[in-house]
Parts: C-alpha cells; sequence; structure tokens
C-alpha cells in the first residue's frame, strides 16, 4: 500500500523538527557571547592527567610497555623540582600531588585536576570520593577534616608505578576499622593538597583545567554551590591561565550564570562495559548525558569526552558548531593515533607524548 502523502509529510515534519531540538540541545556558547566576554580558547598544549605521576591512574599492566618511560620522566622531574631524591624508597609524585604537579610544571605540560570539598570545607585536589584507591584507607573526603588529610600519606607502602595503594591495615575490615594517625609519618610523603597550595606551586608556569567533582551529578545542593564559590574564588585570585569543567551541567551553568568571562567545558562519556551503572534511571541519564542533550544547560565552550568518543555523531556535531572537542585519558601511542583527528587537545597519562 503507497504511503500517504500526509504521513510522510508529518514524518518528514517530525524529524526536522527532532534534528533541530538536537541541534538547540548540543549547541555550546554563541560566538557573540564568547567575544561580549572575552573569553579565551583552551590553551593548545597537552595536558598532564592529575599531573605528571609515578603512581596512580592509567599505571596498569595494559599501559606497561609505555609507562616505564612515562613514570621515570615524572619522577626526575619531579626531584628536579625538589621533591623527594633517588634514595628515596617508593613512590615520589603520586596522582594529583604537589609533586606530580610540580613535576607537569618542570615538564613543560599543562595540568588537569579535580576539586572537592573536606569535611571541615577546604577546597582539596583529589579525584576518588575515598582514598581507598590512592591510600589505602576508605573513608571519604567529605568526612575527613584537611589536618587528618595531612597525616595520611599517599601510596605510602607502593612502589613506583602502582595503580593502586595497597590497603592498610584494618581497612578491608566490616566495617572498616581505619583511624587517622595522631601524628604525620616519618620521612618523605605526599598527602592530599590544598588548591590555593597547588595554585601556589603551579603559579601560572603551565595552563590548568580545573575540574569540579560531585558525587552525584543529577543533583544540586547547597554543598555544591560552596565548592563552586570557594573555587572561583581561588581562581579568581590565581593569575595564570585556567579553564573549568565538570560532569555535572549543573556546575557548569553556575560559571555560565556567575563568571561569563571563564572558559568553560561539559565533560561527558558514552557508557560502555563494565562502568555502566546497572540501576535503568541512572543508566538512562548516563546515556542522555553522553549524548550532550544536557548541553543546553550549561553551553560550553568546550566538550572534554571520553577518547573512544570523539567519531561520535554528537562530537562532531557539537565540534561543527564551535565547541572545542577535548580527549580524556590518552594513554597510549595508539591510543592517540586514533582519536588525533578527532579532537583539538589532549589530556593524557602513561605515555610520553611525542613532541607536536
Amino acid at each position: 500500500m503507497p504511503m500517504s502523502k500526509s504521513f510522510l509529510k508529518k514524518a518528514l515534519l517530525g524529524g526536522a523538527v527532532a534534528a533541530g531540538a538536537a541541534v538547540w540541545a548540543i549547541a555550546p556558547r554563541s560566538f557573540s557571547d564568547k567575544r561580549r566576554h572575552y573569553v579565551p580558547a583552551v590553551p593548545d598544549v597537552w595536558y598532564a592527567h592529575r599531573g605528571l605521576h609515578d603512581a596512580g591512574s592509567g599505571l596498569t599492566a595494559q599501559y606497561a610497555n609505555e609507562s616505564g618511560e612515562y613514570v621515570a620522566l615524572a619522577r626526575r622531574m619531579a626531584m628536579k623540582a625538589g621533591y623527594g631524591s633517588p634514595d628515596t624508597p617508593g613512590v615520589i609524585a603520586p596522582e594529583n600531588s604537589l609533586a606530580a604537579f610540580a613535576a607537569a610544571c618542570e615538564a613543560g605540560y599543562g595540568i588537569e585536576l579535580d576539586l572537592q570539598m573536606t569535611r571541615d570545607g577546604e577546597v582539596v585536589v583529589v579525584h576518588d570520593g575515598d582514598l581507598m584507591r590512592v591510600a589505602g584507607d576508605p573513608r571519604r573526603i567529605a568526612d575527613l577534616t584537611y589536618d587528618e588529610l595531612t597525616r595520611i600519606p599517599l601510596f605510602p607502602t607502593d612502589a613506583p608505578g602502582a595503580c593502586k595503594a595497597a590497603p592498610l591495615p584494618l581497612a578491608l575490615e566490616n566495617p572498616p576499622l581505619v583511624t587517622t594517625p595522631d601524628n604525620a609519618p616519618e620521612g618523605y610523603y605526599q598527602h592530599v593538597p590544598l588548591f590555593a597550595d597547588v595554585l601556589k606551586v603551579v603559579a601560572g608556569r603551565v595552563p590548568l583545567i580545573v575540574e569540579y567533582k560531585f558525587d552525584d551529578n543529577s543533583k544540586w545542593d547547597p554543598r555544591d554551590v560552596e565548592l563552586m564559590e570557594k573555587g572561583d574564588a581561588l581562581l579568581q585570585a590565581y593569575s595564570g591561565k585556567y579553564v573549568i569543567e565538570s560532569f555535572n551541567p549543573a556546575a557548569v551553568n553556575w560559571y555560565k550564570e556567575n563568571r561569563p568571562e571563564v572558559c568553560r567545558g561539559q565533560l561527558s562519556w558514552w557508557p560502555y562495559g563494565e562502568d555502566k551503572p546497572t540501576d535503568p534511571v541512572a543508566l538512562g541519564k548516563e546515556y542522555a548525558a553522553g549524548a550532550l542533550v544536557f548541553d543546553w544547560i550549561s553551553r560550553p565552550d568546550f566538550v572534554a569526552y571520553d577518547w573512544k568518543g570523539g567519531n561520535s555523531p554528537q562530537v562532531k556535531l557539537a565540534r561543527f558548531m564551535g565547541a572545542v572537542p577535548v580527549s580524556w585519558t590518552v594513554r597510549s601511542r595508539d591510543e592517540y593515533a586514533q582519536c588525533c583527528d578527532q579532537f583539538d587537545r589532549h589530556i593524557f597519562e602513561a605515555f610520553v607524548p611525542d613532541e607536536q
């Protein structure tokens, strides 16, 4: 039976409306808005993921062929900056530490880092919501004071190149029985740093990508606003180059509403593999975020996307409309070769990029 002209017309109209809605949802900040607020571009450098580190993220067996060179560079640069020495046993520049950030500065790399807030309202630089992976301590950042964090060493008993810290005694009990030492450990160690101290170490030498981290990117509460206000206050007093990003569109929207002159980015990824949420509602939200349909809230200047998704229609469309695509996290030359044409900036770790 032939398709009626009326049905075909409605189908075409519906398709056009859907396409228009998708374009509107994904559209980045307009050029006129950027010009009106004198918004800088994302500086064109390689960005060291959580600093140039000799322990932590990305240093898994999968990347062992190239990560040895990377770890050696991190240690050389950290020692050049005055952290540790050839005689220092164990790790000297763990991820998101002052030593790792100093090492990145010495090597001339930009830095990507993560902001959270302690129990006593201090803005600190750390990725995970708890310390299990980086210190073997299962307690949450939000439940610890900064004073306590200064007495908890990162990767305290691990060798350089470790991707996870060994669990502390009693860390695996149910419930865990780890407590904070009364005194700081003896000898050299690194701990979760204050963002203010990180800014003093970097001192404008390299550009920063500052990520605001949240437990639940679908929620927004007064404590989240407090993190935004305190993090931004520190950045307003900082004279170096930086851009901000977050998986939470409300955080990026906070900058749209309060600091439109700052270059802002929407972080996203397409859920796949074991990292996918098992809850159907949560998974649906992740797919929607991965499709960049919440960009209408944030109207970002750049889209920081999982490097595997650079060829996706949504990233291509965002790039076509003027958003700068930034890859995360590239961990080998092969991964870079696969995505280099799809992104304009790259966040890396576990390998030493060739000079560009």
